[in-house]
């Protein structure tokens, strides 16, 4: 079968998925449909608001599909008039068997981790959160168990410690979009040699929730600047203050040392916030106080009268 020949219906909903689509159309691959989640308001003046795959595929004049629920009768039947050979799926919900398994050459899904690694909402938060020095993306096909399905491909990059969600966001994201062609690719050609998941190594990534992102100061350094890593730029790491004022951690950086109580915090006024963990200074160094925007620690103490009131002391 010829690439133009090859029916594809793509799904997904955040930036994460557009750049793979963006590479499929690019390369000449006729995507038939795209599925997205439906149209929600936003903001304060709940205006609404279209998914990102959506505003691509607006402007490439490319079908969309919004169902409300999945296995709706009306909209299999939409979905089915499309006559998908292979179904896409990049950073979307978990589909009924109905579905994944309509189209005769399957529904591949792209997961950012090395699967079975980091099984679930959040793989590269938790990735970061948990000290690897390794992540990457894996195209599997679908089956019943969600992020289970045999492996097609794999793509690896090395983190560093300056590394955050953020950024290793980005990094999968282009790195996917590869893979997601070269997987089309591979099952276009009948190539696709395909791999069981070790269940031996499986760890799970979990959603993340708002306790999740609490910083708890009774724990070794390293351990504590990895969650501020890993939650940032959202939805961002959390600690409560002496005057008990809730601030967000965007960005931090840590000094080895012996500390005398877990949890104590210091300033010079000026310059710094620290906070004592088990084995040494986690330096907030981008926050974000109440009802105010993300600033360098050193352009809030500016505006802070009487830093004391901010501090915690144990």
């Amino acid at each position: 079968m010829n690439k133009r020949d090859l029916r594809i219906v793509y799904m997904g909903t955040p930036d994460f998925a557009v750049e793979p689509l963006r590479r499929l159309v690019d390369k000449g691959y006729d995507v038939r449909a795209v599925v997205t989640m439906p149209d929600k308001p936003a903001g304060r003046g709940h205006h609404v608001q279209f998914s990102p795959v959506k505003i691509f595929a607006l402007q490439h004049n490319i079908p969309i599909l919004q169902p409300e629920r999945l296995k709706d009768e009306s909209w299999i039947e939409e979905l089915r008039s499309y006559e998908a050979d292979l179904q896409i799926v990049v950073a979307f919900r978990m589909l009924p068997e109905v579905v994944w398994s309509m189209p005769p050459m399957g529904t591949f899904n792209l997961h950012a981790s090395l699967l079975p690694e980091y099984r679930g909402a959040a793989p590269i938060n938790w990735a970061v959160i948990n000290g690897e020095k390794r992540t990457g993306v894996t195209t599997f096909f679908l089956q019943h168990e969600i992020d289970t399905g045999d492996i097609i491909m794999q793509r690896s990059i090395e983190l560093t410690d300056d590394d955050n969600a953020g950024t290793v966001h980005d990094r999968l994201m282009n790195l996917g979009s590869d893979v997601v062609v070269e997987t089309v690719d591979m099952i276009l050609s009948g190539g696709v040699k395909l791999s069981k998941q070790p269940e031996a190594d499986v760890k799970p990534a979990p959603k993340i929730f708002k306790d999740t992102c609490q910083l708890h100061f009774d724990r070794d350094v390293t351990s504590v600047n990895n969650l501020v890593r890993g939650l940032s730029p959202y939805p961002g790491a959390w600690m409560t203050c002496g005057n008990g004022e809730v601030i967000k951690v965007f960005e931090s950086h840590i000094e080895k040392c012996e500390c005398v109580a877990p949890g104590r915090m210091e300033s010079d006024g000026k310059k710094y916030i620290r906070v004592a963990c088990l084995d040494g200074w986690l330096y907030l160094d981008e926050i974000q106080m109440a009802g105010k925007r993300r600033m360098p620690v050193c352009d809030v103490l500016r505006g802070i009268r009487d830093v004391s009131s901010l501090l915690v002391k144990v």
